[in-house]
């Protein structure tokens, strides 16, 4: 076994520290050249490495977290032993922790592909040395998964493969630098939401068919206690605001790549005081699936309809907010799974609309 660094030029003596540690097994420091930055990009060195020592399995962790433990190695890998190629994270995270995976990336994750793989972005995941040159080879490799696309991106890619996905439970919750779900997205909602959407077109034969999503193996269930996350705190107030400026900045937009009936709801919101303030499930469903069906086809840039998708998630985040205020995680968690069950159920307007586009392009 080694351990591998992948890193990006760290000024801060990453290098030097990383090299220093006495470990049993040996090291390799690998970075990208200087000025190139992203973690796809880090992966892209990882993977040429794995091939170059025929590495059988891969475990990755991201580098701030805080929760890390020895069986968090083990239950990565472990699988990878066991007749499985892909292990995505399961942990316990606080209901207002990780609200793209929760509002886009598991939801959309789902209903497309079938799989229920609870953290498809999750930072933390284990690998067959094999999939490394599936991932070099790939043409749906861009600007997006060379930054923060690279784990809906690896995720997607394995279920594609047809290969054996499990979860691995790990037991502790992920601590890391949680944000504030209406905090500064910019970039990471553009790259991971919008390389969801890119690899739809790359595997839409795949999805098109998918009529239900199954389980998927869970792997160490129920191990020792469970710890509880920390509190993440949400500025409410910021998330409606930034919903209601979002009508002044893109209502062009959104004109142009929703429906008229979308658009004309997201106007009934808009009217709701905060205390009122909804917004359903299937139409944040529909409304996602039609910025799918507008990505890369409409006038809009593919950018531009990425930011104009933030100020709809913050409303939609905001209406989850709400919702799940007075319930434990468990019960913020069984929303979470019969939200999955609307997108499902909405699946067949998505293919309507997707067969439209296909037929006029």
């Amino acid at each position: 076994s080694v351990i591998i660094n992948c890193d990006n030029n760290s000024p801060d003596n990453t290098k030097q520290v990383f090299l220093d540690t006495p470990t049993k097994a040996p090291k390799i420091y690998l970075s990208t050249d200087p000025g190139i930055k992203g973690k796809g990009n880090n992966f892209r060195n990882l993977f040429k490495k794995v091939v170059d020592l025929g590495a059988k399995a891969v475990v990755v962790v991201d580098a701030d977290l805080k929760s890390i433990t020895p069986e968090w190695i083990k239950h990565l890998g472990e699988p990878l032993f066991e007749g499985f190629s892909y292990v995505a994270p399961l942990y316990v995270r606080h209901k207002y922790d990780g609200t793209i995976t929760n509002g886009i990336a598991y939801p959309m994750t789902r209903a497309l592909y079938g799989r229920r793989v609870r953290q498809p972005i999750g930072g933390d995941f284990g690998f067959a040395g094999e999939l490394s040159n599936v991932y070099l080879k790939s043409r749906t490799w861009d600007e997006a998964v060379a930054n923060f696309g690279i784990d809906i991106w690896m995720t997607t890619l394995a279920i594609n493969q047809r290969v054996q996905v499990c979860q691995a439970f790990m037991g502790r919750p992920k601590i890391h630098r949680t944000k504030d779900p209406g905090g500064d997205l910019g970039p990471m909602f553009r790259q991971v939401v919008g390389t969801i959407f890119a690899m739809m077109k790359e595997f839409e034969s795949f999805w098109t068919k998918v009529k239900y999503s199954r389980p998927t193996a869970i792997y160490g269930f129920g191990l020792g206690e469970v710890e509880m996350p920390p509190k993440v705190d949400v500025n409410t107030d910021n998330l409606l605001q930034q919903f209601h400026m979002g009508f002044d900045k893109f209502s062009h937009i959104w004109k142009e790549i929703l429906t008229a009936d979308v658009y004309r709801k997201l106007q009934e919101i808009k009217g709701l005081k905060e205390m009122e303030f909804n917004f359903p499930t299937d139409l944040w469903a529909r409304l996602l699936f039609d910025t799918a069906v507008s990505y890369g086809e409409a006038s809009v840039e593919p950018d531009e309809i990425m930011d104009s998708l933030i100020p709809l998630y913050f409303g939609r985040t905001l209406s989850f907010v709400k919702r799940t205020k007075k319930m434990s995680i468990k019960q913020a968690e069984e929303a979470i799974e019969n939200d999955c069950e609307t997108f499902e159920m909405t699946k067949p307007y998505l293919l309507q609309r997707w067969k439209k586009r296909s037929r006029n392009s």
